[in-house]
């Protein structure tokens, strides 16, 4: 039996992300994630206009009419999440957890992937791969990827996004589109996502936090490191601090967005403060331009 709090979490977002994906995303993820090729639709009769390439010489002798193959674009892609459930993402300053965003996110692509007719995998990660679920089509199988995400309880705290894709280099041989999300807050890891991005159609989304930009004023603080149990007191009453902090946070998120440009890796950054369908539509019309 599903807990009752966690079945009500999960109509929730059924019902939000299928609303935001009807309508909204669907048409935006169609356009941006194209094919692996074409495929065979049928043969017809040769029209003016119609490449000369394109006609189907036996099926013309057999008829004595010139008759052509027509082919579509083959829709079906593998998309697989690659989700960092590690410690640090248990923390929130606002109304949700970085995890329950990541959840939600990842929740809203896999409908906009199954309303395509794609298969969707899921992996997911601490300093080692707790979790994984291999491709599969339907809501019921998405749903699933849902409850796994919401209910996730991890064995270890911290992060190994490089031992997460060297996991998925073994058990995906086919061309896949990847959705890596973290906070990257341990990002080394630049080999294996070059490695990662030459196979695969790699997007990073960083999930932050507000606080993790910007230190509001609420005076002398003890904070932990979710991940090593280390304790530091702070002075946030400290103009001086809080400017630091603030510049050290932005030189973090330049250095990771000039990491992924020189990767040749996009990346959508998503704030648990904001809307994160605005950031995804604003991704997906931009990937399309370029694309254009």
């Amino acid at each position: 039996m599903i807990p009752a709090e966690l079945a009500k979490k999960i109509r929730y977002i059924q019902i939000y992300t299928s609303k935001a994906v009807n309508d909204v995303l669907a048409g935006e993820y169609h356009s941006v994630f194209k094919g692996q090729g074409m495929e065979f639709d049928e043969v017809r009769e040769y029209q003016p206009g119609d490449e000369v390439r394109s006609i189907d010489w036996n099926v013309t002798a057999r008829t004595g009419i010139p008759h052509v193959k027509r082919f579509e674009e083959e829709r079906e892609l593998t998309v697989t999440f690659l989700v960092d459930l590690s410690a640090s993402g248990e923390f929130g300053s606002r109304s949700k957890l970085k995890n329950e965003v990541a959840a939600e996110i990842c929740a809203l692509l896999a409908f906009s992937a199954i309303k395509n007719n794609d298969k969707v995998g899921l992996v997911v990660f601490t300093d080692e791969v707790e979790l994984f679920v291999p491709p599969a089509k339907g809501t019921s199988h998405v749903l699933r990827l849902i409850r796994n995400l919401l209910e996730f309880k991890p064995r270890q705290a911290r992060t190994n996004i490089a031992g997460a894709i060297d996991f998925l280099a073994k058990v995906t041989n086919k061309r896949s589109v990847v959705f890596l999300v973290s906070d990257f807050l341990e990002a080394d890891c630049e080999r294996s996502m070059r490695i990662l991005g030459k196979r695969h159609d790699v997007i990073a989304i960083s999930v932050t936090d507000p606080v993790e930009v910007k230190m509001p004023n609420v005076g002398l603080v003890e904070l932990e490191d979710a991940e090593t149990g280390e304790l530091i007191q702070i002075d946030t009453g400290s103009a001086a601090f809080r400017k630091q902090y603030e510049a050290l946070g932005a030189d973090q998120a330049g250095s990771l967005r000039t990491q992924f440009r020189s990767m040749g890796i996009d990346q959508i950054e998503v704030m648990t403060n904001r809307d994160y369908l605005i950031d995804l539509v604003k991704f997906f019309r931009g990937r399309e331009r370029r694309m254009a």
